[in-house]
């Protein structure tokens, strides 16, 4: 949960007696009915509330929300209201409703940080990368050293393929947090979209030096070793990558990558078939082991193992048809 969300009872007092204060000032300067009304709606408001924040202390998210929704019908400007029916929804991982209700929040408080913070995390979490940039952005204007802000809003820049913003918000993150490999990874990560592979093994091995041993770190690193030719170094990362989280399929389907460029076919094989029976769905993983079927068929004269590769091809097309290549090399074996 973002820090300060959950009310202490002192907190919950100054803020029920400033809104209260501000409620009865108010109806001393106004004495139309309409004016009354609204006061009277504004009170019952703030009691439905208090309400909601006792019973989200209790786990009782359903009557919360009831709560919080029949205040904000009574005082549609109520932006505190709006906010905890974010965080209720967020913490039921209800993330389309949980971003709205930020989203509201936002808009009539546009300088609450935390409201803009917890649109973009959640909108993250929802891969609308677009929609969490704004909200972040926001929030790194309004919180200039919060640390957090600004690795995720490079996270997303990176998403959405923006390379440049990535770097500033992520360079900015680490002035913020030096000891954190976040940016580190992050750089890496750029680096290796465009295809600068030593400059991502550098910022990699940073990560590594700050991270200790953690597969989210060694597998990239693997990786950018075995695309600059490097197999040793990249197997002996994964094999341990796997000794510490066996069902990582990166990084099995990485090590059957490695296995087939040093013709370690049986190896190969086996490393794409662990991949792809922890992820059935990985087209790249059936790729990869289609190769290591047909390189064992030409190996091995066996015809059974040509069908296997062809069987795991037209998996990897039905999974993603967006493959030419792929299908060009499928169709040379099955129009003959």
């Amino acid at each position: 949960m973002f820090p300060g969300t959950r009310h202490n009872g002192l907190v919950r007092k100054v803020l029920l007696a400033l809104m209260l204060a501000f409620v009865g000032c108010s109806s001393q300067q106004e004495t139309t009915s309409v004016v009354d009304q609204q006061l009277d709606s504004q009170r019952q408001a703030v009691s439905l509330y208090v309400d909601a924040m006792m019973l989200n202390e209790l786990n009782d998210n359903d009557k919360a929300i009831q709560k919080l929704e029949a205040a904000i019908n009574l005082d549609p400007r109520f932006a505190l209201a709006y906010s905890l029916k974010g965080d209720i929804h967020q913490a039921s991982e209800d993330y389309e409703k949980s971003a709205d209700a930020y989203e509201a929040a936002t808009e009539l408080d546009p300088w609450s940080f935390k409201d803009f913070f917890s649109l973009g995390k959640v909108t993250q979490i929802m891969n609308q990368f677009a929609r969490s940039i704004r909200a972040y952005v926001t929030a790194c204007e309004l919180e200039p050293q919060h640390y957090e802000a600004h690795i995720n809003v490079a996270k997303c820049y990176y998403q959405v393929d923006d390379f440049q913003k990535a770097m500033e918000y992520g360079t900015i993150a680490k002035g913020l947090n030096p000891d954190a490999a976040d940016p580190d990874l992050l750089f890496g990560d750029v680096f290796e979209a465009q295809e600068e592979h030593d400059k991502a093994i550098i910022a990699y091995r940073r990560a590594l030096e700050l991270e200790g041993n953690k597969p989210k770190v060694m597998v990239p690193l693997a990786v950018a070793y075995l695309r600059t030719n490097r197999f040793e170094a990249g197997k002996e990362l994964l094999l341990a990558a796997i000794e510490i989280e066996p069902n990582h399929s990166m990084a099995h389907k990485y090590l059957g990558f490695a296995y087939v460029s040093v013709w370690a076919i049986d190896d190969a094989i086996a490393s794409y078939q662990r991949a792809v029976q922890i992820d059935p769905v990985d087209w790249a993983a059936r790729t990869g082991l289609g190769v290591a079927y047909m390189r064992k068929a030409d190996v091995s004269k066996d015809d059974s193992f040509t069908a296997k590769g062809l069987a795991q091809w037209q998996r990897s097309l039905e999974i993603r048809p967006g493959q030419p290549g792929l299908r060009e090399m499928y169709a040379k074996y099955t129009d003959k």
